[in-house]
């Protein structure tokens, strides 16, 4: 198997190549191709991605990714919304749960366990705009391809869980969102899945309240891209928080952070959200019980105590890497 490995910039080759170690660590048969996206080679060049790198990435049959640094340009054209859109990685998958019995995060409630459903390469994300000295207009994109094939996914995750659905949206506004929630009920009703629907700025008050009253989430872009960073911040930190970009040949997988330009190079970057993204893409290989593995070690090393600084704690992104990695290697 050919895994592109994009480390990209920032605490991006920081927190991948520890990513990187924990898989060798489980013995995948696996290729890294490393491929250079991102600010730094925007800089030199004046593409962050070309054509022959968006090749090489049609090449490999998955792709874990770092994170990319913007640059204050208007004509730069974003490369993650480029890949996503290109490769059709039309399903965000991020799930949500805290992670290691004694975690100790003030902010934490009660228990909660949530995987969010977002279209990936539609709604005010299609890169539709049109700016001008008196205006400036995004096209919100919302198709009945799009709409169908992501309920579809999200009524196959919850059937191997609760068998429900919440439908976020806001058509007491938007007619695309009254047109995303129809057909999104529509194929609940055929999959015999349950299905809620509540309006998106309603949901981000219960996600603080009642975390624990969802399961299977699905909504449209922009929505699902809001409402993780409030999820992230139920479960403690970004830095903990992975994601899956799926589509029906490719996949990409990266932590939900970004760059954090302000703490790259330092060693403290928390490399966690980055190894379980590699747990999310082992999965999507099949390879269950070598995410199991990954899984164990991540609780493990959390409830023995070890914290990067965005927990309070004093280890280095090395130091949580290798001690996940002896983990594994001492029950192996």
């Amino acid at each position: 198997m050919k895994v592109a490995v994009i480390e990209g910039d920032g605490i991006g080759k920081e927190v991948i190549p520890a990513a990187v170690d924990v898989l060798n660590a489980v013995n995948l048969d696996f290729e890294p191709v490393p491929v250079e996206i991102g600010y730094g080679k925007w800089e030199r060049t004046g593409l962050a991605m070309d054509d022959a790198d968006l090749e090489l990435l049609r090449s490999c049959d998955c792709i874990l990714f770092g994170a990319i640094t913007t640059p204050n340009d208007p004509n730069y054209q974003s490369v993650l919304l480029r890949i996503r859109q290109e490769l059709d990685l039309y399903a965000n998958i991020r799930p949500f749960r805290p992670l290691g019995i004694t975690m100790d995060i003030p902010c934490q409630p009660k228990p909660f366990d949530i995987i969010i459903v977002r279209e990936n390469t539609e709604g005010l994300y299609a890169g539709i705009e049109d700016v001008n000295r008196n205006r400036a207009c995004s096209t919100r994109v919302v198709t009945r391809k799009g709409c169908l094939r992501i309920a579809k996914t999200a009524c196959k995750l919850a059937k191997g869980r609760g068998n429900s659905i919440t439908i976020v949206h806001k058509a007491n506004v938007l007619k695309s969102c009254g047109f995303f929630k129809e057909l999104c009920i529509e194929v609940a009703n055929e999959n015999g899945v349950r299905y809620d629907e509540m309006l998106v700025d309603a949901m981000a008050y219960s996600l603080v309240l009642d975390p624990g009253r969802y399961d299977v989430i699905v909504t449209t872009n922009l929505f699902g891209d809001i409402l993780s960073d409030l999820c992230a911040a139920l479960v403690g930190s970004l830095g903990l928080c992975p994601s899956a970009n799926i589509g029906d040949k490719y996949a990409l997988f990266e932590p939900v952070h970004g760059s954090a330009p302000d703490i790259a190079g330092k060693g403290i970057a928390n490399p966690l959200a980055a190894i379980l993204s590699a747990k999310m893409m082992l999965e999507w290989v099949e390879e269950f019980e070598k995410a199991e593995l990954v899984q164990s070690a991540v609780d493990n090393v959390l409830q023995k105590g070890l914290r990067t600084a965005d927990l309070g704690g004093t280890a280095s992104t090395n130091d949580m890497a290798n001690a996940i990695v002896e983990y594994i290697r001492s029950v192996q």
